[in-house]
């Protein structure tokens, strides 16, 4: 089978592998649809993220859906828990001690044709959802948590500080609960575009939200969200800056006696992200811009790297 194995900076290589076997709690999926995510680029940029660094051949995606032996078309929950540690026993997995996660440190991902994974990690996809939507639901699933800790009521003015695939799903969901308003900031004009079809609008300096979402993993871009939050307001750091460092001026946010919150991936949110995307309350599919084969993922991750496009997706052709 056709593997993709990232070997350090920019060096990705299509390989053939045997198909893995199965352990007694896995089923094998055969891959239909990964998305290149913003922390697969970090992979692919600096051969690590945060701080964990490539220690061997690594296969990136995490955002992926596909088909297992039986016929059943599934998605992908990237996410291992132990199920036995503190933060699992208190109904975090998503903070887990001891966590395995898809294409992260020593845990080979789901850029490849055939995938042995746990058969509690795989979701079924109902019959409107194709393997590109259940792709889509990872990252679906971190917006929904970032929005869950943002505490966010029907009637709030909400700000998207960078809009990516993640911080349009954030603008979707912020007006599927009933924001009053969703303003934002993007660079690159494809991006604002996009937001501005969801019904985002500019954000400028003096206007001030309930809550502020922080998804682009750039220091200025928590500056203005920390600006842009009225005294007393939530902001959600939710992007991964490439040098793992954020700052921001603390007299700003301590004035206001903000409250702030670090989003990490997600907490069981796919019954939820399948429920959101089958009623046509959330539009995952006019996020993916670009389809790719496996023979092509360098192609793929120098276009994903170029900003160009919103969501990249590879699979076989």
């Amino acid at each position: 089978m056709k593997v993709v194995r990232l070997y350090g900076p920019s060096d990705l290589r299509v390989e053939e592998e045997p198909t893995p076997a199965l352990a007694v709690d896995e089923t094998l999926v055969q891959v239909k649809a990964v998305g290149i995510c913003g922390s697969d680029l970090h992979w692919f940029s600096q051969a690590g993220i945060g701080d964990t660094s490539l220690a061997s051949p690594l296969v990136l995606g995490h955002e992926a859906a596909g088909v297992t032996a039986a016929g059943q078309r599934v998605a992908i929950d990237p996410n291992i828990p132990c199920g036995t540690c503190e933060p699992c026993l208190q109904g975090n997995p998503h903070l887990c001690l001891n966590v395995r996660f898809a294409g992260h440190g020593e845990q080979d991902g789901a850029l490849r044709e055939m995938l042995a994974w746990p058969s509690r990690c795989l979701v079924s996809l109902p019959a409107a959802l194709d393997e590109a939507a259940g792709a889509m639901l990872e990252p679906l699933g971190v917006a929904m948590h970032a929005v869950d800790l943002g505490k966010l009521r029907p009637g709030f003015r909400v700000g998207i500080f960078g809009c990516g695939p993640i911080g349009l799903l954030v603008l979707q969901l912020a007006r599927a609960a009933g924001a009053s308003e969703v303003l934002f900031t993007e660079p690159l004009p494809h991006r604002r575009a996009a937001a501005q079809r969801f019904g985002g609008q500019p954000w400028h300096s003096g206007l001030e939200v309930d809550v502020a979402f922080e998804c682009a993993g750039e220091n200025a871009a928590v500056e203005d969200a920390i600006e842009a939050a009225k005294p007393a307001g939530h902001v959600v750091l939710v992007g991964i800056p490439d040098d793992d460092r954020t700052s921001f001026q603390a007299s700003t946010a301590r004035r206001k006696g903000l409250t702030m919150r670090l989003s990490r991936r997600m907490k069981d949110t796919y019954p939820r992200a399948v429920q959101l995307v089958e009623s046509g309350l959330i539009d995952v599919n006019s996020l993916v811009t670009h389809r790719f084969r496996w023979e092509d993922a360098a192609e793929a991750f120098a276009l994903a790297q170029r900003r160009e496009g919103l969501k990249i997706l590879l699979g076989p052709a």
